[in-house]
């Protein structure tokens, strides 16, 4: 699909209306209008509408017309997303620094408000002092990675959605390193030996063992979980598809979009430490944040569970069954060179490969004959694939006899071989 004319302004910018992918507007438009378009088509195809009159009479025929069809429209539709996703996520850097300078007028603001009945004190601007560096920080690190998301950079995994176990590990770091400056500045305003004697005494293991032992947990998990889930892919026993673009629902939900109830409840027993350690600080930021223990043991029973629960999803494809499709009225028979079998399992379709470009990548080997799996277009959606059935046709190359059938998934997995008896 060609792109269209960028369509411009009397000012000579383009409009919002552009299509031609250069611009932001244009990308997402374009990714719109693309995507639009092959659902039309989709759904007049499934109503029997713009077929060739020539391939009326073969149903075989005309189903692989239309699976073609589609495939080229997806193809496009995949194009425009990529497009629209580089673009997001180029553009992802500028919100990130405007976030964390956000947080940081955030907490100017909430300083002063408390500052009206106590007045300042030297804890106050060295708190200031301490987010304006980390900000400056953060900032510098997103314009260095501005081309992979900006701050979010290290928090994107190899399948490029955010990851959770990162994410988590990451905020206790920055809380970390924003505590420990918050200290380094309270010493060095600091004259008296009494003083600075007091903050290094804040800076005691009985005072931070429970922050320290939650942010080694939260690294160990991160680092855990990644090694995990690139073992468990090697070995074919987890299937992941790359995601277009990082999204931030990517924190709560699993591949396909659906709540993780791992993620979510990892997520929000880690807010709520965060929260706590925070006001812990606030209240006394001349000491690390005594995290109670029971806290620090909720946080860890939390990362078990998200840990058990990564090491338990997904799981190999498999073939149970392949029969025959038999439509209503035909004869029973063997399976011949030239008819449709139905492959019955499970795991044909990984999550988040739901999309109609990476359904069109299934392959299914017949003997030694590659079929690719057929789009079935239905209103709305697709008869065919699905997670637990395939209907194929088994091509005239394949030889009369026993022969092995296996499925090649969107993300590369394949199946266990399942034998059947092709009749001559």
């Amino acid at each position: 699909m060609r792109k269209s004319a960028p369509a411009e302004t009397p000012s000579g910018t383009h409009s919002t209306r552009c299509t031609c992918g250069d611009c932001p507007h244009g990308a997402r438009e374009g990714h719109r209008n693309a995507l639009s378009s092959f659902r039309q088509r989709r759904d007049e195809l499934a109503a029997g509408e713009g077929l060739p009159a020539a391939l009326a009479h073969s149903p075989g025929a005309s189903r692989q017309w239309v699976s073609d069809e589609l495939t080229r429209a997806a193809r496009t539709v995949a194009e425009r997303s990529r497009e629209e996703g580089a673009v997001r996520l180029a553009a992802l850097w500028r919100h990130t620094v405007v976030a964390v300078w956000a947080a940081v007028l955030a907490l100017l603001l909430g300083q002063l408000l408390t500052a009206v009945s106590v007045g300042w004190s030297a804890a106050r601007t060295a708190s200031l002092v301490a987010a304006c560096v980390c900000a400056v920080l953060l900032s510098g690190a997103a314009y260095l990675h501005r081309a992979r998301g900006g701050a979010l950079a290290p928090l994107i995994g190899e399948d490029n959605r955010l990851s959770t176990s990162r994410t988590v590990a990451a905020t206790w770091i920055v809380f970390a390193v924003y505590d420990v400056l918050v200290l380094a500045l309270e010493l060095a305003g600091r004259s008296g030996r009494a003083e600075r004697r007091e903050l290094l005494e804040g800076l005691e293991l009985s005072y931070g063992a429970g922050l320290l032992t939650v942010l080694a947990l939260s690294c160990a998990i991160a680092v855990f979980v990644r090694r995990t889930v690139a073992v468990r892919v090697q070995h074919q026993r987890l299937q992941k598809v790359r995601a277009d673009r990082p999204r931030a629902a990517d924190l709560l939900t699993d591949d396909a979009g659906r709540g993780s109830f791992c993620d979510v409840q990892f997520v929000l027993v880690s807010t709520v430490a965060v929260v706590f350690a925070a006001v812990r600080l606030a209240r006394q930021p001349d000491q690390l944040p005594d995290l109670p223990w029971s806290l620090a043991v909720l946080v860890l029973v939390s990362a078990a569970t998200y840990l058990a629960g990564k090491y338990a999803e997904g799981g190999r494809p498999v073939v149970l069954s392949v029969v025959r499709a038999r439509e209503i009225g035909d004869l029973h028979a063997p399976i011949r060179t030239g008819d449709d079998i139905e492959i019955r399992g499970a795991g044909f379709v990984p999550p988040g490969s739901d999309e109609p470009d990476r359904l069109a990548r299934m392959v299914v080997r017949v003997g030694s004959v590659h079929v690719p799996v057929p789009l079935i277009p239905v209103g709305g959606g697709f008869a065919n694939p699905t997670d637990s059935t395939l209907t194929v046709p088994v091509p005239v190359e394949v030889e009369p006899g026993r022969v092995e059938v296996q499925v090649v998934t969107a993300a590369g997995v394949e199946t266990n071989r399942y034998p059947i008896d092709v009749a001559d």
